[in-house]
């Protein structure tokens, strides 16, 4: 049987292009010169008994960026980070508990930019072994698991709209039960899907 993380390698090796949260929205014009500060992301691929499963947080409401959002665990390039690798499996080690050694790291995707000055760089890894899960107090409230199959499907995904900053903004959703996945990590995996199709 073929293993399923190599559709993840094949797709990984297609050409991928930079994506944004104003992917969707061309008419909104950003601003020149603009100073995005960099941070990382693990998108987590785990074997369950869905098949492959990507790892998910529900980031805490009294956070001040993406409050009570889905995301991938990850954040901020701190200065002593050699790189975006090394932020993603710190970062995600102090989320969600997931030793840094416990990760094959499968590759990388274009950066993402999103609407509050980010550019995220999104890393793949495959979890080797099965871990306990450990939200960090304060900063995630729940941390779970989505098929694979399901977040690259692109018949999922659907367009939504709200007002943000006065203006319409459309935007990448992919629910999943009773998660609502959208935004950056919704268009981050849109990525994905396309690439893996």
């Amino acid at each position: 049987m073929a293993d399923p993380i190599e559709d993840v390698v094949r797709a990984l090796a297609r050409p991928g292009r930079e994506t944004s949260d104003f992917d969707l929205n061309p008419g909104i014009v950003l601003p020149a010169g603009r100073v995005l500060r960099p941070a990382a992301v693990l998108v987590p691929l785990i074997g369950g008994p869905r098949g492959l499963e990507v790892i998910l947080t529900k980031r805490s409401s009294r956070l001040k960026h993406h409050p009570g959002q889905i995301a991938f665990p990850g954040g901020k390039v701190d200065e002593t980070d050699a790189n975006g690798i090394a932020a993603a499996l710190r970062e995600t080690h102090e989320e969600i508990g997931l030793p840094e050694d416990n990760v094959e790291i499968l590759g990388t995707m274009a950066p993402h930019e999103t609407v509050t000055g980010f550019t995220i760089s999104p890393v793949l890894g495959r979890v080797r072994a099965k871990f306990e899960a450990r939200a960090e107090a304060g900063e995630v409230d729940e941390v779970f698991a989505v098929p694979l199959s399901h977040v690259t499907d692109a018949t999922k995904f659907a367009i939504e709209r709200r007002r943000w900053r006065g203006e319409w903004r459309r935007y990448y959703v992919v629910p999943y039960g009773p998660y609502y996945i959208w935004g950056a990590t919704a268009r981050i995996l849109r990525a994905l899907a396309d690439r893996m199709a």
